[in-house]
Protein backbone atom coordinates (compact mmCIF):
# COMPACT_ATOMS: atom_id res chain seq x y z
CA UNK A 1 0.00 0.00 0.00
CA UNK A 2 2.92 2.67 0.60
CA UNK A 3 4.22 1.85 -2.20
CA UNK A 4 0.87 2.49 -4.08
CA UNK A 5 0.86 6.01 -1.75
CA UNK A 6 4.03 6.97 -3.27
CA UNK A 7 3.17 6.79 -6.75
CA UNK A 8 0.72 9.11 -6.49
CA UNK A 9 2.42 11.54 -4.15
CA UNK A 10 2.82 15.45 -6.05
CA UNK A 11 6.03 17.14 -5.05
CA UNK A 12 7.00 20.69 -6.53
CA UNK A 13 10.39 21.34 -6.58
CA UNK A 14 12.83 24.34 -6.89
CA UNK A 15 15.16 22.58 -9.00
CA UNK A 16 18.83 22.91 -7.16
CA UNK A 17 20.51 19.20 -7.92
CA UNK A 18 21.70 17.58 -10.86
CA UNK A 19 18.84 14.78 -10.61
CA UNK A 20 16.19 17.50 -10.63
CA UNK A 21 17.47 18.95 -13.75
CA UNK A 22 17.86 15.41 -15.26
CA UNK A 23 13.81 15.59 -14.84
CA UNK A 24 13.37 19.06 -16.51
CA UNK A 25 15.15 17.58 -19.49
CA UNK A 26 12.88 14.97 -19.30
CA UNK A 27 10.19 16.43 -19.91
CA UNK A 28 11.27 19.38 -22.21
CA UNK A 29 12.00 15.87 -24.69
CA UNK A 30 8.86 14.22 -24.11
CA UNK A 31 6.48 17.25 -24.19
CA UNK A 32 8.29 19.50 -26.81
CA UNK A 33 10.69 17.69 -29.32
CA UNK A 34 8.27 14.43 -29.53
CA UNK A 35 5.72 16.58 -30.36
CA UNK A 36 7.19 18.74 -32.31
CA UNK A 37 9.63 17.38 -34.71
CA UNK A 38 10.76 20.44 -36.18
CA UNK A 39 12.41 21.22 -32.65
CA UNK A 40 16.12 20.32 -32.47
CA UNK A 41 17.53 19.27 -28.91
CA UNK A 42 20.00 22.11 -29.75
CA UNK A 43 16.95 24.58 -30.33
CA UNK A 44 15.33 23.40 -27.57
CA UNK A 45 17.91 24.32 -24.78
CA UNK A 46 19.53 26.95 -26.58
CA UNK A 47 19.12 29.19 -24.06
CA UNK A 48 20.00 27.19 -20.82
CA UNK A 49 22.82 27.59 -18.24
CA UNK A 50 23.81 25.90 -15.37
CA UNK A 51 22.53 29.03 -13.83
CA UNK A 52 18.72 29.07 -14.90
CA UNK A 53 16.08 28.88 -13.05
CA UNK A 54 13.42 25.80 -13.06
CA UNK A 55 10.35 24.31 -11.27
CA UNK A 56 9.68 20.65 -11.73
CA UNK A 57 6.26 18.66 -10.63
CA UNK A 58 6.83 14.65 -9.75
CA UNK A 59 4.08 12.64 -10.05
CA UNK A 60 5.66 9.55 -7.73
CA UNK A 61 9.28 9.52 -9.32
CA UNK A 62 8.09 10.44 -12.79
CA UNK A 63 9.06 14.17 -14.15
CA UNK A 64 5.93 15.76 -15.50
CA UNK A 65 5.67 19.14 -15.59
CA UNK A 66 8.54 22.38 -15.82
CA UNK A 67 8.84 25.77 -16.17
CA UNK A 68 11.92 28.04 -16.78
CA UNK A 69 12.25 31.24 -15.13
CA UNK A 70 14.95 34.35 -15.34
CA UNK A 71 15.16 37.66 -13.16
CA UNK A 72 14.51 40.41 -16.22
CA UNK A 73 15.23 43.51 -13.79
CA UNK A 74 14.91 44.03 -10.19
CA UNK A 75 10.80 44.05 -10.65
CA UNK A 76 10.19 41.92 -13.91
CA UNK A 77 10.38 38.03 -14.25
CA UNK A 78 9.87 35.70 -17.37
CA UNK A 79 8.67 32.45 -17.28
CA UNK A 80 9.79 30.13 -20.47
CA UNK A 81 9.42 27.01 -21.76
CA UNK A 82 5.93 26.12 -19.77
CA UNK A 83 5.91 21.84 -20.53
CA UNK A 84 3.88 19.20 -19.45
CA UNK A 85 4.10 15.58 -20.75
CA UNK A 86 1.41 14.47 -22.94
CA UNK A 87 0.33 11.66 -20.48
CA UNK A 88 -0.45 13.90 -17.75
CA UNK A 89 -1.66 16.70 -18.98
CA UNK A 90 -5.21 18.21 -17.90
CA UNK A 91 -4.18 17.41 -14.28
CA UNK A 92 -3.27 20.59 -13.01
CA UNK A 93 0.31 19.84 -12.99
CA UNK A 94 1.15 22.59 -15.30
CA UNK A 95 -0.61 25.09 -13.07
CA UNK A 96 1.38 23.61 -9.92
CA UNK A 97 4.58 24.50 -11.49
CA UNK A 98 3.41 27.70 -12.67
CA UNK A 99 2.27 28.93 -9.17
CA UNK A 100 5.74 27.59 -7.75
CA UNK A 101 7.85 29.63 -10.33
CA UNK A 102 5.48 32.65 -9.34
CA UNK A 103 6.29 32.27 -5.78
CA UNK A 104 9.90 31.84 -6.32
CA UNK A 105 9.54 35.38 -8.28
CA UNK A 106 7.89 36.88 -5.97
CA UNK A 107 10.58 35.55 -3.29
CA UNK A 108 13.04 37.04 -5.45
CA UNK A 109 11.45 40.49 -4.98
CA UNK A 110 9.65 40.61 -8.40
CA UNK A 111 6.09 41.87 -8.59
CA UNK A 112 5.58 41.67 -12.83
CA UNK A 113 6.24 38.51 -14.28
CA UNK A 114 5.60 38.29 -18.34
CA UNK A 115 5.48 35.07 -20.38
CA UNK A 116 5.60 34.47 -24.04
CA UNK A 117 3.08 31.76 -24.43
CA UNK A 118 0.99 30.19 -27.88
CA UNK A 119 -1.40 31.48 -28.54
CA UNK A 120 -3.36 28.58 -28.09
CA UNK A 121 -2.34 28.32 -24.50
CA UNK A 122 -3.75 31.68 -23.42
CA UNK A 123 -6.73 30.33 -22.23
CA UNK A 124 -4.67 28.57 -19.74
CA UNK A 125 -2.60 31.45 -18.38
CA UNK A 126 -5.21 33.74 -18.34
CA UNK A 127 -7.28 30.71 -15.95
CA UNK A 128 -3.66 31.53 -13.41
CA UNK A 129 -4.68 35.67 -13.78
CA UNK A 130 -2.63 36.92 -16.73
CA UNK A 131 -3.85 38.93 -19.12
CA UNK A 132 -2.79 38.87 -23.02
CA UNK A 133 -1.61 42.01 -25.02
CA UNK A 134 -2.53 41.23 -28.41
CA UNK A 135 -0.57 44.22 -29.52
CA UNK A 136 2.39 42.45 -28.74
CA UNK A 137 1.93 39.08 -31.11
CA UNK A 138 4.61 37.01 -33.42
CA UNK A 139 5.79 34.17 -34.51
CA UNK A 140 3.63 31.77 -36.96
CA UNK A 141 2.37 28.51 -37.10
CA UNK A 142 2.13 26.33 -34.05
CA UNK A 143 4.29 29.18 -32.47
CA UNK A 144 1.77 31.92 -32.69
CA UNK A 145 3.14 33.97 -29.58
CA UNK A 146 1.89 36.88 -27.57
CA UNK A 147 2.81 38.21 -24.38
CA UNK A 148 0.74 37.66 -21.13
CA UNK A 149 1.28 39.52 -18.03
CA UNK A 150 0.49 39.92 -14.58
CA UNK A 151 1.32 41.16 -11.44
CA UNK A 152 1.96 39.96 -8.23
Amino acid sequence: MEQEENKNQIQVIRVTEEWQRAGVHYVRVEGMLKEFPDITLAMEFDTDTPDTRYTLVLEGNMPVATVRLHVLDEHTGKIERVVTVGSARKKGYGALAMKEAEAWLKDLGISHIVVTSRTVAVGFYEKLGYTPDWTKTGGEGDFRLVLVEKEI
